[in-house]
């Protein structure tokens, strides 16, 4: 059975502009890299678990932020490495420069033995449909596509 991830696809509309919120995952591989590496907060969920309970919940430990509201599900993407991402499309704001996520722990700098924490994300923010397709995951721009259905109808 492959990996099963779940993660919440917030939007809004900022000054009639609709906005996409995105996160940049933390540590040293990412640090440098921009377009084509943001993603929705999201993590993985066991198959006894309820998939939006888990997005609720990754969601959280990404950001700090509790999210609330009309959660619709998105139909699921498959990424290259064949994990399966369901995603829950809704509508709210919450405030990108004050986030807060959970830590993990990887050696650093490789074959050293040295353990270091990093952030799980380290910034996030919102963006224009037309940025958050430059920016996501390119795996995920199908995410993006199906929010422009829901939002278009």
């Amino acid at each position: 059975m492959p990996k099963q991830s779940a993660g919440i696809l917030l939007y809004r509309k900022f000054n009639d502009v609709l906005q996409i919120f995105l996160v940049h995952p933390g540590g040293p591989f990412w640090k440098n890299k921009d377009d084509g590496a943001w993603s929705i907060p999201k993590g993985e969920y066991e198959s006894d678990e309820d998939p939006l309970a888990a997005a609720k919940r990754e969601f959280y430990e990404e950001t700090g932020q509790s999210i609330d509201g009309e959660f619709i599900a998105l139909k699921p993407i498959k990424q290259k490495s064949g994990k399966i991402v369901q995603a829950y499309l809704v509508e709210g704001d919450i405030d990108a420069h004050n986030i807060k996520s959970n830590l993990f722990e990887i050696e650093w700098p490789p074959k050293t033995s040295k353990m270091q924490s990093f952030p799980e994300v380290d910034r996030a923010g919102w963006f224009t449909v037309d940025e958050a397709r430059v920016k996501i995951n390119v795996g995920h721009v199908g995410l993006v596509e199906q929010l422009m259905q829901v939002v278009n109808k």
